[in-house]
């Protein structure tokens, strides 16, 4: 086991316990996800926990597959969605869970999207806060975004793992 996978796990464990202390509705951000056309596909709520975010989603009508899944660094959403920027990455790393320099703070693991297109997820990322003043604070002045891309990510490719188009885009709100 890496060092990173063996922190991972730590976190993974240490964040059950902290949940238990939480509150039902602690989540402090919102982030309501909608397709090039405008269509509502997904909402993810955010909850700070003490050693980063835990991310719990909702998705229908994403297209079945393997897809990328990114914090963005500005909080805008104009199809294409290129207005959300690149990948929330305020420690300038490398892009990737597999590149000795990475990954980005905005990095997460892909969504493996069902044929019914219905999708239920949580995603714990230790890189983000949503507390002013902590490392990885995603209400900047610009805010920052969730993006859902057309391909998996391949977790190396820089900056941004190959991942393509951007299909759904969220603004993430306090």
């Amino acid at each position: 086991m890496t060092a990173f996978s063996m922190k991972r796990t730590a976190t993974a464990l240490a964040l059950g316990t902290a949940l238990i202390a939480l509150p039902a509705a602690a989540f402090a951000a919102t982030a309501t996800l909608k397709d090039t056309d405008g269509k509502e596909v997904g909402t993810v709520e955010f909850t700070q926990t003490p050693d980063g975010v835990l991310l719990k989603g909702n998705l229908t009508g994403i297209a079945a597959g393997e897809r990328a899944f990114h914090i963005h660094e500005t909080g805008k959403c104009e199809p294409p969605f290129k207005s959300a920027g690149g990948h929330f990455n305020p420690d300038d790393d490398s892009h990737g869970f597999m590149t000795e320099d990475g990954p980005h703070a905005g990095d997460m693991p892909n969504l493996f999207i069902p044929e019914s297109g219905e999708l239920t997820f949580q995603v714990y990322n230790d890189n983000v806060s949503l507390e002013d003043g902590e490392d990885g604070y995603l209400f900047d002045d610009d805010g920052s975004a969730l993006i859902i891309h057309a391909g998996a990510d391949d977790y190396k490719s820089q900056p941004s793992g190959d991942a393509g188009d951007r299909i759904a885009c969220g603004v993430i709100e306090k």
